[in-house]
């Protein structure tokens, strides 16, 4: 009798073995060895012993070469019956008849045998014998009964072992992501499931239609994943991470092989994508399979053979974000002034047509709104979103503000979806699972459309509806000072919709003091008047969707509120007339009491020749200019014959953003303040007075104040409320510095700390003769060096002028300590524009054209010319011509 080789492939039972050729691993045989038993395995009940013999024999001889010997053979099934020997020399059935775990056949021998056949079976009984006297395996006794499941029978299963890691063992493998578990949880009890291989999913084997017998042929590399899996994992006892249940009642693990998890070789392989859905049962594991399906991507391995790596550039470009579209959709400008509408990578905002989700889209729009209009983002585009038949093609990006990633914070909130993406679909969010995530944990905890409850609706009674209403409203608004608002919609360069949140309104608010063109209409028909459009490209940009404040003075006839609009505490009236973009009305201008600052605003467009005034002719304006003068400060409209001796102990305790200083007087004022400050911080360390305000503070009220950086207290004065996030911005009255503090952390100021105790010690001043750059990034740099040279320093200021009217007073600093203190030379003053931060204006008012000041600005010329000469700060790039 020949002996053949083959390959172990399984072990159906203790006796029968599925072998495969060497060299052609898809020709199969079932061998069963001879004369012997074992129990047998069954779905419907294992007989005793039945797995511990199977596993005898399945840990001996799985995946092994091993040399067969057929013996007999049995007509009716053809099965074909005899002995194995393995490469080390153990042989069966002796091996398992020796341990106990096969009987020999009672009728073994009873037929006409070869003398070699019963010398063989007289062995075997002779082995099970001694295995009987033993106790070994099958005569043991009890207790060889283990009883199987074959389903997780409900959530107690997952609510045990998720997470848990278990032994099995690979009983089948029907495709490669799909195989039959046995789970060995228990020593008397096992769970024989259908398990998925978390994580990926690989193309379909052949499947026969049940209903019409049908053969549904294998996807492409189907068949091959499937054999990859067999030949590592079948009948193999692996580890088996247990991380959810499929919509199907099915278990989803990872299947840990000896060598790592099988799932990450297939993906390396080509042969299986990534399974979007069982990103949040694998959590921070996901990151190393995505890795995997990378690798196979960029060799284009079998099912990624036609893959193209993406052609964007998905390097971070910085941009500011000047329009919030939708819940998902936004238009930002790069530095160029070229502008984008993208929307975020795998974040879809709510839907109008799903009941859930429609209530929430204007509080997505909102949040995202609030997040990032008019901020500095970084984008990064991912990739495209196709052109549909409602919306054109687009790109889609990461955006992150302050380093934080709005999709994610969308998510996070249950403000919007993640898209599930096509399996062949690249144009996706870098951190996808995270996204999947987050929404898992939105769901858990009923954030926003996962509320089963719909927001408060934020209804606007529009009060410019008729005068009638605009009558009743503006009486209320026009008793308040920097009343918080949204720019709603830019009708024109000076007429804009205006949401009062606070109010429950919303209003058409027209600038006061300027005209501004016509823009054009949605029609062609309607055509605009020179510079309309580019006014009202300019509110778009800086207005639209901004929070703002509003100061009302009036209504016109149709309904329309007359007023101020203040974005970022600017005025963008000042900004319009500056750009040239819109006219000043100077009857309009002096009934509202801007006047002074709008006109000399439209001298500064003029003489840059900007917009409106691009023609501008000096000659034919000199009358204007004669009538202007007089709307300037009464006291700036001075000559002074000798340049004052009023030389003052200062420090300086503030720069603001627009370079304006806050000083302090040293000597009786700050003497006054230090022991009035000693007794401030006694009363607020005593627990007694830790009295919360009674009611919503207003601007302009003095309040108490603890300063962020130093948790001290201090009396500050209300500047402007935010009044939804009950949030106030104030001024620390003695030092000039601002900032946000929650009303909730602000306190009454006691009588005996007020400003009749003790007038404010910080003053409003300018540096004499010294204008500081227009430019936002010079200016900053300008008020870095006044910091550098002033901070922490006592210092002498002249005070040349005092404007009574303007609260102002422009000084002349000088640093006692050095070298020739007191002397225009040393002036800090010439040192800022000597470095290039400053220059001197070309423009003076009445008192500084003096002849008193002559040697002074004379000096300061000579300073600028030096900055000038060696290209020095915001003459970097060579002559100047600031406003």
């Amino acid at each position: 009798m020949a002996a053949h080789i083959a390959n172990v492939k399984s072990v159906l039972s203790g006796d029968t073995f599925i072998l495969s050729s060497p060299n052609n691993p898809s020709q199969e045989k079932t061998f069963s060895l001879a004369y012997v038993s074992a129990p047998r395995l069954s779905k419907d009940g294992d007989e005793p012993y039945a797995f511990q013999s199977r596993e005898f024999l399945r840990n001996l001889t799985v995946g092994k070469p091993i040399k067969f010997t057929v013996l007999y053979t049995i007509p009716n099934s053809g099965r074909e019956y005899g002995t194995a020997q393995l490469q080390d020399g153990t042989t069966f059935p002796e091996a398992s008849v020796k341990a106990g775990w096969l009987k020999v056949r009672e009728d073994a021998g009873r037929k006409e045998e070869s003398e070699a056949a019963l010398a063989m079976i007289d062995t075997l009984r002779i082995y099970e014998s001694e295995a009987k006297d033993e106790g070994k395996g099958l005569f043991a006794g009890s207790g060889g009964v283990i009883e199987v499941q074959n389903d997780l029978g409900g959530p107690d299963f997952l609510n045990k072992w998720k997470g848990k890691t278990v032994e099995g063992v690979i009983e089948r493998v029907i495709s490669g992501d799909r195989l039959l578990a046995r789970l060995l949880l228990t020593e008397k009890k096992h769970w024989q499931v259908m398990t998925l291989i978390a994580g990926i999913r690989t193309p379909s084997t052949a499947r026969t239609n049940p209903s019409n017998g049908q053969v549904q042929p294998a996807e492409e590399f189907g068949d091959e994943a499937r054999a990859f899996v067999e030949s590592r994992l079948l009948q193999r006892q692996v580890k088996v991470k247990i991380v959810g249940v499929s919509p199907q009642g099915q278990l989803v693990a990872s299947i840990l092989h000896p060598r790592g998890n099988i799932a990450e070789f297939l993906l390396q392989e080509g042969l299986a994508r990534c399974n979007d859905f069982h990103s949040t049962f694998l959590g921070p594991d996901m990151a190393s399979l995505r890795a995997a399906e990378e690798q196979a991507k960029s060799a284009r391995k079998r099912l990624h053979r036609a893959f193209v790596p993406r052609a964007t550039d998905n390097k971070e470009a910085e941009a500011t974000v000047t329009k919030i579209v939708g819940g998902d959709t936004i238009i930002v400008r790069n530095k160029a002034g070229a502008e984008k509408r993208i929307s975020l990578s795998s974040v879809r905002g709510p839907r109008a047509g799903e009941p859930s989700e429609a209530p929430w889209r204007e509080e997505a729009k909102e949040f995202l709104r609030k997040k990032l209009i008019g901020k500095h983002v970084k984008v990064s585009i991912d990739g495209t979103k196709p052109a549909t038949d409602d919306f054109e093609a687009r790109e889609v990006a990461t955006v992150t503000q302050g380093g934080k990633n709005i999709g994610l914070q969308l998510i996070e909130g249950g403000y919007a979806t993640v898209i599930r993406h096509r399996k062949d679909d690249t144009d996706r969010a870098p951190n996808y699972d995270e996204l999947l995530a987050a929404q898992e944990k939105a769901q858990e905890e009923k954030k926003g459309i996962w509320s089963g409850k719909s927001p408060k609706v934020k209804n606007y009674v529009d009060v410019s509806e008729s005068v009638q209403k605009a009558k009743i409203q503006v009486s209320t608004l026009s008793r308040q000072k920097k009343v918080p608002g949204i720019v709603d919609f830019c009708k024109s360069g000076s007429r804009f919709t205006i949401l009062i949140p606070r109010e429950g309104v919303k209003l058409t608010l027209v600038l006061a003091g300027v005209r501004a063109p016509r823009a054009p209409g949605r029609s062609a028909q309607e055509k605009g008047e020179p510079f309309g459009q580019e006014a009202l490209d300019l509110a778009n940009k800086r207005c639209n969707q901004r929070d703002c404040e509003i100061d009302v003075h009036d209504i016109d006839k149709v309904g329309g509120f007359i007023g101020d609009l203040y974005v970022n505490r600017e005025s963008f009236a000042k900004v319009l007339v500056e750009e040239g973009l819109a006219s000043v009305h100077e009857y309009s201008a002096q009934k509202a009491g801007n006047a002074t600052e709008l006109l000399a605003a439209q001298q500064r467009a003029k003489e840059a020749r900007k917009g409106l005034w691009k023609d501008w002719d000096p000659s034919q304006d000199t009358q204007e200019e004669e009538e202007v003068a007089p709307t300037e400060s009464a006291d700036a409209d001075v000559t002074i014959e000798k340049k004052p001796e009023d030389y003052r102990d200062i420090v300086i305790t503030n720069v603001d953003s627009n370079g304006r200083i806050k000083v302090q007087e040293i000597g009786k004022g700050t003497a006054a303040l230090e022991t009035l400050m000693n007794k401030f911080r006694s009363f607020h360390q005593n627990p007694s007075n830790n009295v919360g305000l009674k009611d919503s503070p207003k601007a302009g009220d003095y309040v108490a104040a603890k300063f962020s950086e130093d948790g001290e207290w201090y009396r500050a004065r209300i500047r402007s409320n935010d009044r939804t996030a009950k949030v106030a911005e104030i001024v620390y009255i003695d030092y000039g510095n601002t900032e946000k503090q929650p009303w909730s952390k602000l306190r009454p100021l006691s009588p005996e700390f007020n400003t009749q105790a003790l007038k404010a010690q910080a003053i409003d001043a300018q540096l004499s003769f010294v204008q500081l750059p227009a430019s936002p990034d010079y200016l900053n740099d300008a008020i870095n060096y006044i910091y550098e040279l002033t901070e922490g320093k006592q210092l002498v200021g002249s005070f040349d002028f005092i404007d009574s009217k303007e609260g102002v007073s422009y000084i002349t600093i000088y640093d006692p300590k050095a070298e020739g203190s007191h002397k225009v030379t040393e002036s800090l003053n010439r040192r800022i524009i000597e470095a290039g931060w400053g220059l001197v204006p070309r423009k003076f008012k009445r008192w500084e054209s003096s002849k008193a000041f002559e040697p002074l600005v004379k000096n300061l010329k000579e300073a600028e010319k030096v900055a000038n000469d060696g290209h020095r700060g915001m003459w970097e790039y060579g002559e100047l011509y600031e406003d």
